[in-house]
C-alpha cells in the first residue's frame, strides 16, 4: 500500500511541476549543484500529455496530430537536449561567476520570498529574451525552428533549437547580482516547463485566468503567421509583461491562425530545419564591409 501512496504522490508531484503547483521550499536547494535535471525526469510526462491530446482532439471529432509533424518535434527535443551533453552547463558559468564575485545581496536560499522573487525575475527576463529572438535577425535565426511547425500542438513545445541556451543567457545576467544560482536554474526549467503544455488547441479559455497568465489561447497568437499575431505574446509564465510593453494581443473570434513561418520551410528533416542560419548567409552576400554585416546581424527581423 505505501508503494502505491508512493507512486501517486510522485505522479500528482510530477505533474504539479507543469502548472508551477509546487511548494516553494520543497524545490529550494543551497547549491545549484543539487539541482536535479527535472526535464529529463519529465519526458514520459511529455508522452501522456501528447497521448492526451489526440484523446481529446479525437473525442471532440477533430483532426488528430499528424505523425511526421510531432516525430520532427521530438526529433528537435532529442537534439536540444544532446546540446547540454555538448556544453555541459557552459552557458551558466557566466551567471554562476558573477553571483559568486559581485552579488550585492545575499538572500536566503530556504526563504519562499526568495523563490517568488527568482519567479518572477526569471520571466520577466524571459519576455526579454523571447522578445529579441523574434525581433532580431541572429536571434530569430536559431528560434525559427520552434514555429517552423505548421501545426500546434503539445509536441511543438518540445520543438528547440540546440543553441537556445546559448542564446539567451546573456538576459538573464543581471539577475546574478542577486538571485541565487540554484534558483535561476530551478525557475528555468519550470519554465520550461509551464509553456510546454500551453502549445495546444485543445484547450480554448482559461477565464479570469488569461489576464495575468499566459494561455493556449495567449500562445496560440504567438504561433499565428496571420498579421495580427506578428511580434505579439512573448509571455512565458506571465502575459503581464505583454500588456504593459504593448506586444499583447487578444485571439481573434471568426479568424482562423494559420501556424508556421511567412515563409514555411518545406521539411520535416530536424537537422535541416535547425541549421537556418544559412538564410542570414545569404543576405550576407551584398554586404562587403565588416561593419555592415555586423549591423545586418542586430537588425530587427521584420518577419517570421
Amino acid at each position: 500500500m505505501g508503494n502505491v501512496t508512493d507512486a501517486s504522490a510522485a505522479l500528482t508531484q510530477g505533474l504539479a511541476r507543469f502548472f508551477y503547483a509546487i511548494d516553494p521550499l520543497e524545490n529550494s536547494f543551497p547549491d545549484h549543484k543539487q539541482v536535479p535535471d527535472i526535464f529529463v525526469k519529465s519526458w514520459p510526462y511529455f508522452l501522456v500529455f501528447m497521448a492526451l491530446e489526440n484523446l481529446l482532439l479525437y473525442l471532440e471529432g477533430r483532426p488528430t496530430v499528424r505523425l511526421n509533424d510531432s516525430i520532427t518535434s521530438l526529433s528537435h527535443g532529442l537534439i536540444q537536449h544532446c546540446g547540454k551533453l555538448i556544453f555541459r552547463g557552459a552557458e551558466s558559468a557566466a551567471y554562476i561567476f558573477i553571483y559568486q564575485k559581485f552579488r550585492l545581496v545575499d538572500l536566503a536560499w530556504d526563504n519562499a520570498v526568495t523563490w517568488y522573487l527568482a519567479a518572477l525575475g526569471v520571466d520577466f527576463c524571459y519576455y526579454w529574451v523571447h522578445r529579441a529572438s523574434h525581433e532580431v535577425h541572429v536571434l530569430w535565426a536559431q528560434h525559427q525552428v520552434h514555429h517552423s511547425s505548421e501545426d500546434y500542438n503539445v509536441a511543438v513545445g518540445l520543438r528547440q533549437s540546440i543553441l537556445q541556451g546559448w542564446c539567451g543567457f546573456i538576459f538573464y545576467l543581471p539577475l546574478a547580482f542577486f538571485i541565487p544560482p540554484a534558483h535561476f536554474l530551478t525557475h528555468q526549467q519550470f519554465s520550461l516547463l509551464f509553456q510546454f503544455w500551453l502549445h495546444t488547441e485543445a484547450v480554448r479559455h482559461l477565464g479570469p485566468l488569461e489576464w495575468i497568465f499566459n494561455t493556449p489561447r495567449h500562445h496560440r497568437v504567438h504561433h499565428g503567421a496571420n498579421l495580427y499575431c506578428l511580434d505579439k505574446n512573448y509571455g512565458g509564465v506571465l502575459i503581464i509583461w505583454d500588456r504593459l510593453f504593448g506586444t499583447f494581443a487578444p485571439e481573434k473570434e471568426g479568424e482562423e491562425i494559420v501556424y508556421g513561418l511567412v515563409f514555411n520551410q518545406p521539411s520535416f528533416n530536424p537537422v535541416w530545419l535547425q541549421v537556418n542560419f544559412k538564410y542570414i548567409k545569404l543576405i550576407f552576400y551584398p554586404m562587403h564591409h565588416l561593419g555592415q554585416q555586423l549591423f545586418l546581424l542586430n537588425l530587427l527581423a521584420s518577419y517570421n
